[in-house]
């Protein structure tokens, strides 16, 4: 199969997710059921390309375990963590701003179809290491340690978070320990990670244009729906935040510059 066959295929397979989701959201008014279907729709993607291309290298079954072990845990996390809390606010305030009698469809497009664009293009990695069947080499090792970095910074922290916001002596307060001591957004910082390998693991098997996808979720991560938005909102709602802004790296972990 031809690499441009292979990969809008997976278009296919996430637009048609994508629209069945929307229509689900639509009846329950709830938009933020997208973010927790992104870690599930490239690890369905992903199966998708191996199983079309019959992929069963080292690679290509590490890859698929890589990408599972991520895209379900984060899933998992945001069902648990967005359990009951309704709407997020982002799809609130779209809401209010379109109207309730309109957004049903608005969000189609700003919301869903998007969404399913955005991950088929980040997928393309996955679709070069579906077509090629060089053996492991140094460079894979390195996306597998890459991987790891990313998979614990990802994890880790998000279960700090989670701990702290179950204290109730916490509310109102900032998370400054742990890997939040060195980043301020140590979860986004290994989810670029975890794409950066995914890109290595490509180049391993002779794409180098597949790095363009690894960096076009760094720059989702960072400038668009990361840590941008979050910081904005946090400057307003969390006391002391701009002095954290001052003392901690915002992205790269670091040594804080006040202890």
């Amino acid at each position: 199969m031809e690499w441009y066959t292979l990969w809008l295929s997976g278009l296919a397979v996430l637009l048609v997710a994508n629209t069945l989701l929307w229509l689900w959201s639509v009846k329950l008014r709830n938009a933020s059921i997208v973010d927790i279907w992104w870690g599930l729709g490239f690890v369905i993607v992903g199966w998708v390309y191996a199983h079309l291309q019959a992929a069963t290298t080292l690679r290509n079954l590490v890859v698929l375990a890589a990408l599972m072990v991520w895209g379900v845990r984060l899933s998992v996390h945001l069902l648990l963590r967005n359990a009951g809390k309704g709407e997020d606010y982002r799809y609130q305030e779209f809401r209010r701003q379109y109207g309730p009698e309109r957004y049903w469809w608005i969000s189609f497009f700003q919301v869903f179809a998007l969404q399913g664009v955005l991950a088929w293009l980040i997928s393309f990695p996955l679709v070069a290491v579906t077509l090629t069947a060089t053996p492991w080499n140094a460079v894979d090792t390195l996306a597998l340690i890459v991987w790891f970095t990313g998979f614990t910074f990802e994890a880790v922290g998000d279960a700090q978070l989670v701990r702290f916001k179950r204290e109730p002596q916490n509310k109102g307060k900032l998370l400054t320990t742990g890997l939040w001591r060195y980043t301020r957004h140590p979860n986004y910082f290994g989810d670029a990670l975890v794409w950066w390998a995914f890109g290595l693991w490509a180049t391993a098997a002779g794409s180098w244009p597949a790095l363009l996808a690894s960096g076009l979720m760094t720059f989702l991560l960072l400038r668009v729906s990361g840590v941008a938005m979050l910081e904005r909102s946090l400057v307003k709602s969390k006391p002391g935040y701009e002095d954290y802004i001052r003392n901690t790296n915002a992205f790269f972990p670091g040594l804080p510059r006040h202890c």
